[in-house]
């Protein structure tokens, strides 16, 4: 072996028979496959590489070069018998074991990330990883959107803990002042919130909605910036009909899921959570059918049952809310004129819904709050939402749904939407006895006498067709020895008197209002001052009954509205 020195430092030649076991055409054989995986690789192992809390692209970029450029420069030097220290401990074979561990160490980070332990939100790599969601929603690729969406559900905890609640951006002082990595979470829940990406996660991957509701609940966090995000989960999971809302109803539909209820409960279990995050009842309600509000109404249940066992359970704003979009469900109750087929019609069936989640509600009450004491006294119009109570908010939609449907006027169904499906629900039967169902039997009876009672200070459209829904339930004859019928006989009285004190001077002030408390078959003769009720009890034989309701002489009231 040729050697030289120069000022002590010896140099030799680099042997060409040593060993070779990772030169230059190995390396290429290498990035061969190592491209190869990269590029067939799915979305979900690409996604978790470009959110590491590395960089791992640029560590693999300038790996690969510096590998590459050293085997090229290592083979040229071999070959061309160049001098090498020799002086020194990293020997030919040493020097190709560390640029091939470099090399396959690359890989195994790519691996270590991409399948063994997938990164998760951190301080390390939070602005990657909402600057990288980021990118990918703006594309919108359903199917990248779910595979996100379910990477997401292992960061929930982490993404809640960091993510700062609505009080710190008030405050001024410097203890409000957030990191970096709270205000990425922040910034990562309003992204998340896009409507594509929350019906994305409702079809694909409703485990990540169950993920971050469960950890805001653990974690206390109910403040934290989740409201959109709320509102459009809910509203996609209702809107389609084949979300977990829908498979999580009863265990006889859908087994041990129906019983549990996992994500549903998730949601909507905790008063206190849908409470501080207001939103979640929001609802498109001219949208949905049918079956939409009454899987509204079902999940709104399941707060109302979370309410109703705190100690106090007034001035609520997301049941109210809930309350009132049920009650404009059924505005559109004046479809029905003329609906051949009731039961198939999907407004009729949002009638029933508003209905039975009255029902529903009251049993509630009946079960969780049968010892509380009921202010009576119902609430003004004028101070109705700073003095309201649950029972005065489901009495006044009832009342509403009353007033929505006595502008039916031109139906063969009368019977079965007053009666069967409004009235006797709560009236009939000895239903709602209790000391819970009596005072909302009372609040309910007080609003119709007042609108009625109010059509002396000035006769309206809207008094009248109440009146004409009482005078069609009722009868003209009150009937005083039936127990069911304890609960309406002093409404009975008060509309039998209105109608016999001031009908005659309705008709002469305003023949279209006081004709709007005709209902069905009734009629008004000007002259003999009565109001004639024609009556068929049996369609096979034809007969009609007619029945009279002899009114006063028309007074001066009403003239002073003229």
């Amino acid at each position: 072996m040729i050697e030289k020195c120069l000022h002590g430092i010896c140099f030799s030649p680099l042997s060409v028979n040593d060993p070779k076991f990772f030169g230059f055409s190995e390396f290429l054989a290498g990035l061969a496959l190592m491209i190869l995986a990269w590029t067939i690789a799915d979305f979900r192992y690409r996604f978790r590489v470009e959110v590491a809390p590395l960089p791992l692209k640029i560590i693999t970029f300038s790996v690969v070069v510096f590998v590459g450029l050293s085997t090229i420069l290592t083979d040229l030097w071999r070959a061309s018998g160049w001098f090498v220290l020799s002086q020194t401990f990293i020997t030919s074979a040493l020097w190709q074991a560390f640029l091939g561990i470099t090399f396959f160490s690359t890989f195994l980070i790519w691996i270590w990330f991409a399948f063994i332990r997938p990164p998760l939100f951190s301080k390390l790599n939070s602005k990657r990883y909402v600057s990288t969601v980021y990118k990918y929603l703006v594309e919108g690729v359903p199917t990248n959107l779910a595979i996100i969406a379910d990477e997401l559900t292992h960061s929930a905890s982490r993404v809640i803990k960091y993510a700062p609640e609505s009080y710190r951006f008030e405050k001024v002082d410097n203890s409000a002042k957030l990191e970096k990595v709270e205000l990425y979470a922040h910034d990562l829940l309003n992204l998340i919130a896009d409507k594509r990406f929350c019906k994305v996660v409702v079809e694909s991957s409703p485990i990540t909605t169950f993920a971050f509701f469960r950890e805001i609940e653990k974690q206390h966090k109910y403040k934290v910036d989740i409201r959109v995000f709320a509102r459009n989960i809910v509203s996609e999971a209702i809107t389609n009909k084949d979300s977990f809302i829908y498979h999580e109803t009863e265990g006889y539909d859908s087994g041990l899921i129906g019983n549990e209820k996992p994500i549903t409960q998730s949601i909507f279990s905790n008063f206190d959570m849908v409470e501080s995050i207001e939103t979640m009842f929001h609802a498109p309600f001219l949208k949905w059918d049918a079956d939409q509000w009454e899987a509204y109404s079902r999940v709104v249940l399941i707060t109302a049952e979370s309410l109703l066992n705190k100690k106090f359970i007034n001035h609520n704003y997301t049941i109210y809310h809930a309350i009132d979009n049920l009650e404009k469900s059924v505005t559109d109750l004046s479809k029905l004129n003329g609906v051949i087929n009731l039961w198939e019609n999907d407004t009729y069936q949002r009638l029933r819904i508003a209905i039975n989640f009255i029902e529903k509600f009251l049993k509630l009450l009946e079960e969780k709050r049968a010892n509380e004491q009921i202010k009576l006294r119902t609430v003004d119009k004028e101070n109705f939402y700073s003095e309201r109570t649950i029972y005065d908010h489901l009495a006044n939609m009832l009342f509403e749904i009353i007033s929505n449907a006595s502008f039916i006027k031109n139906s063969s169904d009368y019977w079965t939407i007053y009666h069967n499906t409004i009235w006797s629900t709560f009236f009939n039967f000895y239903r709602f006895n209790s000391y819970v169902g009596k005072a909302f039997k009372f609040k309910l009876r007080r609003l119709i006498y007042n609108e009625i009672l109010r059509m002396n200070e000035f006769p309206n459209f809207q008094g009248a067709a109440v009146l004409g829904f009482c005078l069609y339930l009722f009868g003209f004859k009150l009937n005083k020895n039936s127990g069911a019928y304890r609960d309406t006989i002093a409404l009975h009285t008060v509309v039998l008197n209105w109608t016999k004190k001031n009908f005659a001077a309705l008709y002469e002030f305003n023949p279209k209002v006081a004709e709007r408390c005709l209902i069905d078959n009734m009629t008004y003769d000007h002259e003999k001052r009565r109001i004639t009720r024609a009556f068929t009890g049996n369609p096979l034989n034809r007969e009609i009954t007619y029945y009279h309701f002899d009114v006063d002489p028309p007074h001066e009231n009403f003239k002073k509205f003229g």
